[in-house]
């Protein structure tokens, strides 16, 4: 942000054009006890080479990372360098939101080549212009069940991110409905106990494949005991599995979530993320968001235009199907340009490099006495295994070893503690994979 520095004389300009004395008068309305009525302790002025240098010598003292095996929705997949340096071209850069279709040509045409990727990479019919992240989509997913089918019952597997279900929860407060949860046998979803608590009356089943466990689940059985009850199935996936794995499209999804961090974006403490959000043409109308559309003028001239914005700023409030008020253009292109860079094949081979780093790690893992695989199905790039001491203890050990070395699960409500779930993307090599293994032994 650009330093504008104000003088006492234009500050005093201010004051006088407004209509008060002193800066002091503006702040009547905070109680004195909440003001901080000291000086400040900060060091003396530096110049900006000796500020440069001090910031440098404190980021030194952060956590340096030598490998990442967490996950749990965020991965530390590779992103090429061009990813960024077309991200920072001004055009997109600076570009804001596409209010005016006749002045975002760029920007509109960016929204609809990556609309056209995720169609491309799920199998599926639309996708919008992006949500805030994976959690929103799947919430805004239930609520365009609900609405489609006027039904209030919602049926959400265990094996889903445990954070988009409480989103879900969030979102759905207040709209009289009833969730309840599959439990999970052996890591996957129970398919009996599905079956026992589908009905007539069910809007939406949600089912995660890889599952927030790593499990890839048997989605095509679902998707037909779903279709028989008229009720919508919204199946949420991993972009970068889908370069070896069946998409939604494939395996009857009527709507299809996921979070695209994987996509070009860096891990950035969270965010700012890419939710994902595809359907089928049936469900056009209730879609949240924006839709970019590809058009013809009068002199026959290709273009682009907002085909559809859903919100209460651009309907009757009553009509609206969210209030989603943007979505990650940014982001967006990012994803757009990874897959642009990396193609068809290229997303298989990384979907194969996570597949076999994945089972290598496992194994030597499992190799270590006392470790072991707490599930037997089959899983793609992440897996949990049972410790034989408390897993905070290992990730303490490790991360003075400078390794993340998983996720404790015992901080979820799932009833799996003392499980470590480690995550293997295309980036970790087979050094630092047997360095986990090695330092792992070492702390037990």
């Amino acid at each position: 942000m650009s330093f504008i520095p104000n003088s006492p004389k234009i500050r005093r300009q201010m004051l006088n054009e407004i209509g008060v004395s002193d800066f002091e008068t503006l702040l009547d309305s905070v109680p004195a006890s909440l003001r901080l009525n000291r000086l400040l302790n900060l060091p003396k002025a530096l110049s900006e080479y000796e500020l440069e240098k001090e910031l440098s010598s404190l980021a030194l003292k952060n956590f340096q990372t030598g490998a990442i095996f967490a996950g749990g929705g965020a991965y530390d997949h590779f992103s090429p360098a061009a990813v960024d340096q077309i991200l920072l071209r001004p055009e997109f850069f600076t570009a804001y939101t596409p209010y005016q279709a006749e002045v975002a040509q760029g920007t509109l045409q960016a929204i609809y080549e990556f609309q056209t990727f995720i169609c491309r990479l799920t199998g599926m019919s639309i996708t919008n212009a992006s949500m805030y992240d994976a959690a929103t989509a799947m919430a805004e997913a239930v609520l365009m069940a609900m609405s489609h089918s006027g039904r209030k019952h919602i049926l959400i597997s265990q094996g889903v991110n445990p954070n988009y279900i409480e989103t879900i929860h969030s979102y759905l407060a207040g709209q009289n409905c009833k969730i309840e949860e599959i439990p999970l046998s052996d890591g996957i979803t129970d398919y009996d106990r599905f079956r026992e608590k589908l009905s007539d009356k069910t809007a939406a089943v949600v089912i995660q494949s890889p599952n927030f466990l790593g499990l890839i689940e048997k989605s095509s059985d679902f998707s037909r005991e779903i279709k028989d009850k008229r009720a919508l199935f919204i199946a949420a996936y991993d972009p970068i599995s889908l370069g070896i794995l069946a998409p939604p499209g494939e395996f009857g999804a009527d709507i299809a979530v996921a979070e695209g961090q994987s996509l070009g974006l860096p891990l950035n403490f969270g965010g700012p993320y890419l939710g994902l959000l595809s359907c089928r043409t049936e469900f056009l109308r209730k879609i949240p968001g924006r839709l970019s559309g590809r058009t013809r003028d009068k002199n026959n001239n290709s273009g682009f235009v907002l085909t559809l914005q859903t919100r209460e700023q651009h309907i009757k409030r009553d009509r609206a199907t969210s209030n989603i008020c943007t979505n990650q253009a940014l982001c967006a292109l990012a994803a757009t340009v990874y897959m642009s860079l990396l193609g068809k094949m290229g997303l298989e081979r990384i979907g194969r490099l996570c597949l076999s780093k994945a089972h290598y790690a496992a194994n030597k893992i499992t190799e270590i006495p006392g470790f072991s695989l707490k599930f037997k199905g089959p899983y793609f790039k992440e897996f949990v295994v049972q410790t034989p001491i408390p897993p905070g203890r290992l990730m303490e050990k490790l991360q003075k070893k400078g390794i993340i070395a998983g996720i404790d699960l015992g901080k979820y409500k799932m009833g799996y503690k003392g499980c470590l779930m480690v995550a293997v993307t295309e980036k970790r090599t087979k050094e630092q994979i047997d360095n986990l293994a090695y330092e792992l032994s070492k702390a037990v």
